[in-house]
């Protein structure tokens, strides 16, 4: 396990996700490490029907062609009116190369004729914690409810999180403090979830 002690790879290059993820787990004093701080490895297919799918695939992946433990995950939103999507395609919804401007873009045109009282929505995100030899050892899932906005709130975040309302929280995901965010947010429950597992590791 001293791969593991010493050094967990997050399988991401989105410098969001990875600010967030190590935030939320520095109290372990693991050092936390993204893809851009290691030599390039080719990227999966990520051809999962479900989010879970894709984590899975994603954290072996890693974990074998790195030599060390990998945390991944796989995230997206869900739009009821739009039948689930943009789903397991969110990062790709406008294109292959697609940004966040554009498919926030692609989003708010498809729901151009539907009331935004109709367009309830929700991040979702599974995680999958593997082995170098191969072995997902830990997995979990998060979810966040809310309703998608015209109109770009707030500056923090990344993804489609300006368009996020959450009523509870009477602000968008992007007008969220960090530290409140990666608490509430479908992220911050599976990385919560997963957490004691990874703690139990540790300590075995």
């Amino acid at each position: 396990m001293s791969d593991l002690v010493n050094k967990l790879l997050i399988a991401t290059s989105n410098k969001g996700k990875l600010r967030e993820v190590r935030a939320m787990l520095e109290a372990l004093g693991v050092e936390v490490i993204g893809l851009t701080d290691i030599d390039a490895i080719e990227e999966p297919v990520e051809d999962g029907d479900t989010f879970d799918a894709n984590a899975r695939k994603k954290a072996i992946h890693y974990a074998a062609a790195s030599g060390l433990w990998a945390l991944a995950d796989d995230s997206g939103l869900e739009v009821d009116a739009l039948d689930g999507a943009p789903g397991v395609y969110s990062a790709r919804y406008a294109g292959e190369d697609a940004d966040d401007m554009a498919n926030n873009a692609r989003l708010i045109r498809e729901l151009q004729a539907i009331p935004e009282a109709n367009r309830t929505a929700r991040f979702r995100c599974a995680m999958a914690l593997a082995t170098s030899d191969k072995v997902v050892v830990a997995t979990s899932s998060g979810t966040i409810e809310g309703v998608i906005i015209d109109e770009p709130r707030g500056h923090n975040g990344f993804g489609y999180d300006p368009h996020f309302f959450i009523p509870d929280q009477d602000r968008t995901a992007a007008e969220l403090p960090p530290v409140q965010k990666n608490r509430i947010s479908h992220r911050g429950q599976a990385l919560a979830a997963i957490h004691p597992q990874i703690v139990r590791l540790l300590v075995n």
